[in-house]
């Protein structure tokens, strides 16, 4: 009888133990979920703190230097705001080329709202669709499609464009916008698309690999585990063509559709 009634004794003790643990477990596991919210909210603002740094640098390049042809004009802001589209996600493209061309059309811009709407279509395009297939493509060979396939998009989209909104803000019919396409249009928004996308492909890395060392915790530095392995010399391979391709734009520019430069605005 003694050893039963030691061995009841034990079992409340050992309950009561159990129970009075509970609570604090439960405590903690309420807690995570509030932690998990903080890392979150904070992320969002660092995100948002990134895209209004990539939106304002984009305004401040396609001011500082841009290169009037004919009635157009073509600037490298494309570039700037597709690295931040690829380092803070392809959502962010349409809220930073939102930005940016409403900063150009409150400030420098002279085309009116039919160029503003021209100009947020080719830096949408172009920020978006890189941003989006390099979300899923982290290597080098993803690098290289993204950025071919925003310039094909980027292209296919402007001709159309072109067609419906070109006529309404220089007087031209849409008979002689289609005569434009071959020797002006095409041309044009095609060097435009290659020298921003070489561009992009010279200066993504560097450029966040910089900033997520300045500011730890970034999407770069947590994804850049899951990014193909790509050597040495096909990065070097990579920034050599991504540099030819920039230098022939600017080449075809100035001698074959005789571009000018202009700094400042």
């Amino acid at each position: 009888m003694k050893k039963e009634r030691n061995a009841e004794i034990g079992n409340e003790i050992e309950k009561t133990e159990t129970e009075a643990a509970e609570p604090d477990c439960e405590k903690q596991a309420e807690a995570l979920p509030s932690k998990k919210k903080e890392k979150k909210r904070g992320f969002d603002v660092r995100n948002l703190a990134f895209m209004a740094l990539f939106t304002a640098l984009s305004f401040v390049v396609g001011m500082i230097v841009h290169f009037p042809v004919a009635f157009l004009t073509l600037d490298l802001k494309d570039a700037v705001l597709a690295i931040g589209a690829m380092f803070c996600g392809p959502v962010s493209a349409l809220f930073m080329s939102v930005g940016a061309v409403l900063l150009e059309f409150l400030t420098i811009g002279d085309t009116g709202p039919y160029g503003l709407i021209m100009d947020f279509i080719s830096s949408a395009a172009f920020c978006f669709t890189a941003a989006l297939i390099y979300k899923y493509k982290k290597s080098f060979k993803g690098a290289i499609l993204s950025v071919l396939t925003a310039i094909l998009v980027t292209v296919a989209l402007m001709m159309g464009a072109n067609m419906l909104i070109t006529p309404y803000y220089t007087g031209l019919t849409h008979g002689q916008v289609a005569g434009y396409i071959p020797t002006l249009l095409l041309p044009f928004n095609l060097l435009k698309a290659v020298l921003n996308g070489g561009m992009v492909f010279l200066l993504y890395k560097p450029l966040t690999r910089g900033l997520s060392r300045i500011i730890p915790g970034g999407k770069e530095e947590k994804e850049r585990p899951r990014a193909g392995k790509t050597s040495k010399k096909g990065t070097v391979i990579g920034a050599a063509v991504a540099l030819l391709l920039i230098v022939a734009s600017l080449l075809l520019l100035f001698f074959v559709m005789d571009a000018g430069i202009e700094f400042g605005n």
